[in-house]
């Protein structure tokens, strides 16, 4: 498989995006929907949040990631389902009180974060490996929760997509798999150009790749207008790729797109450079994910 690489389709994520773009998915049916498009473009998985159907917030109910989860297995619909374990993180602290999270503070406990997905049991969950300033917020993931929640993961069977913003990310990331928290082939998602994370550019994929376990499989995206350049820039350098509306909301400058618009973009951008998406069946091999009875 080394001329394939696989297409991930990041479908809503929990950003503001609603309003700036009509083409966000907000409800079950909606999301669902997309991730079925997505598929048929070739993608081979679908990253997904869940939102409130009726504010377009993100939502952590798990009646409404057990709606879509069901919506895309009732499609016959072959592509690999990651769920986010990665929301209930963001704290903003309260100027008159910083020892308190003031608006906008979203915290859930490992258990909580880890709920839909051992009820759901996907192929895939995200585990964020540690802490960040994101934006003008802090993301939470401390070193003990971080194990907590990689033991539950583990526990359930569901494979790990361990998510690094930094450098140092890689660093906790590769403490979890000495300590055998995260078993298997290791799977890596870098995550580049989120302020204030790492850069989006070659060099820093190539540091990046280069600080993994040895055999490990890795990912690479980047926001907003590096989003096509860094699939060109994380294929080449034999990497997987991730678009979608979660993390850039544009076809090119001005131009609003669907995420299976930007799925299409991703695989002209491959066979450009004489590489092509990987089926999800070819995914489901490559990466030895346990694919649950639905």
């Amino acid at each position: 498989m080394k001329n394939k690489r696989i297409i991930t389709a990041a479908l809503t994520g929990a950003g503001d995006t609603t309003e700036k773009s009509r083409h966000v998915p907000v409800t079950p049916k909606e999301i669902a929907e997309s991730a079925i498009e997505s598929a048929k473009a070739g993608a081979a998985i679908a990253h997904i949040h869940v939102r409130d159907p009726k504010t377009g917030k993100l939502s952590h109910d798990v009646e409404l990631f057990r709606e879509t989860v069901e919506r895309i297995r009732e499609s016959d619909t072959d592509v690999i389902i990651n769920i986010t374990a990665g929301g209930g993180g963001d704290f903003v602290p309260d100027l008159e009180n910083p020892t308190q999270g003031g608006p906008g503070t979203d915290i859930q406990t490992p258990k909580e974060r880890h709920e839909p997905v051992g009820k759901l049991l996907p192929e895939l969950t995200t585990l964020d490996c540690g802490s960040l300033n994101f934006g003008n917020q802090v993301y939470l993931g401390p070193e003990d929760w971080l194990r907590e929640h990689a033991k539950l993961i583990k526990e359930s069977g569901v494979k790990a997509e361990m998510e690094v913003f930094d450098t140092g990310h890689i660093r906790l990331a590769n403490q979890l798999i000495s300590e055998g928290l995260v078993e298997g082939t290791p799977m890596y998602q870098f995550c580049l150009g989120i302020p204030w994370g790492a850069d989006a550019d070659s060099e820093t994929i190539e540091y990046m790749k280069r600080r993994v376990v040895d055999g490990a499989h890795w990912s690479a995206f980047g926001i907003g207008r590096m989003q096509l350049p860094i699939v060109a820039q994380a294929a080449l350098l034999g990497g997987n790729v991730r678009v979608g509306l979660e993390d850039n909301l544009y076809l090119e400058k001005g131009v609003l797109g669907t995420n299976e618009q930007l799925v299409d973009q991703a695989v002209n951008i491959l066979n450009s450079v004489k590489l092509e998406p990987m089926t999800a069946a070819e995914a489901r091999e490559l990466l030895n994910l346990k694919k649950f009875n639905s």
